[in-house]
């Protein structure tokens, strides 16, 4: 957890990102405020597309994470299959080798060789036993072979899915890069004071987390306004949207998912005029940004690169897609 006790002062209104540029776009005559707010849109669509690519990749690298658990359960389901193949096979020999040395008889030859009606009895007991040991030994076999082909297809198949993610990875991490590249090269393109106003961490404030679980996740939250916004971080210092929702509950001792995609199924659903601090907030159709609510009003973010951790209007934040409440 990260504070800056120094940069808790109010340092403007909690306006959306292109409210706060407006008001220092220049408005001199000519075309000057068009260019600009025109560049503008373009870096937040840029940067919008970046943040998506950055959950795709993220969650390409969850689904891999949890097929090289599968893969690694199936490679131990395979060994123990194996094994147990392996000893029922020399059971099986081992029934075998007695039979073929003359340990194992006919009936007929029970009857023969035995001395009395007892021994006979015995001989043919002993010929039940072999006989039902023999079978139950190649059932065993059957089953611990087929028990150790199904393991191998599973292993095969965990492994051929595990190649085709990490694949998935590579060209997403390709994508995000060449996305960043096109966003940073339009945030360079934007104005001194226009980036200005995009660095300005708004309300540093102190804010009043209410108790309780959301309350201390809001707390852990709030402690991170003016942290630097970098696709893929995961702390102390640096975030992207959903590692800070992610760290600040688990600051709470809650474990929730890593991507705004599984945070979108988090806790229950609550209504727009529910929200209430602690509240995840999950905007755009693909669920690709999140946000926390400090308040009904108001909400704490990682937006994205070039634009710090901070406070803004839920509403202006994005259009809405789900909220959800984690701890009530």
């Amino acid at each position: 957890m990260v504070s800056h006790p120094s940069r808790r002062v109010v340092r403007g209104a909690f306006a959306t990102t292109a409210a706060v540029v407006a008001a220092v776009l220049p408005t001199t005559p000519g075309n000057a405020q068009p260019s600009a707010a025109d560049a503008l849109t373009k870096y937040n669509e840029l940067s919008q597309k970046a943040a998506q690519l950055n959950q795709d990749k993220l969650k390409a690298q969850v689904d891999l994470a949890a097929k090289q658990g599968e893969l690694d359960r199936a490679k131990g389901d395979l060994a123990t299959a194996r094994k147990a193949a392996e000893s029922q096979r020399d059971q099986v020999d081992l029934l075998t080798e007695v039979t073929y040395s003359g340990a194992r008889f006919s009936q007929l030859s029970a009857l023969l060789v035995s001395d009395s009606q007892q021994d006979f009895l015995n001989r043919m007991s002993a010929i039940n036993i072999l006989a039902a040991d023999n079978a139950e030994a190649l059932q065993r076999l059957t089953d611990a072979v087929t028990a150790a082909d199904a393991a191998t297809r599973t292993a095969d198949e965990a492994r051929e899915a595990s190649g085709k993610l990490l694949a998935e990875i590579d060209q997403k991490s390709a994508d995000l890069q060449k996305q960043l590249n096109e966003a940073r090269t339009q945030y360079n393109s934007l104005s001194a004071s226009t980036r200005n106003a995009l660095k300005n961490a708004g309300d540093l404030s102190p804010i009043q987390a209410p108790p309780g679980t959301a309350g201390k996740a809001l707390q852990f939250a709030l402690e991170q306004r003016g942290d630097r916004y970098v696709h893929g971080a995961n702390g102390p210092d640096e975030w992207d949207c959903s590692s800070l929702v992610q760290a600040a509950y688990r600051y709470a001792n809650v474990s929730i998912g890593r991507t705004s995609y599984a945070q979108a199924k988090e806790g229950r659903a609550v209504s727009r005029g529910e929200v209430k601090a602690g509240d995840i907030i999950v905007y755009y159709s693909g669920q690709s940004h999140v946000a926390m609510a400090v308040d009904g009003v108001r909400a704490v973010h990682a937006s994205t690169e070039g634009v710090p951790v901070k406070i803004a209007d839920i509403d202006s934040i994005g259009p809405i897609s789900v909220i959800r409440r984690i701890s009530d």
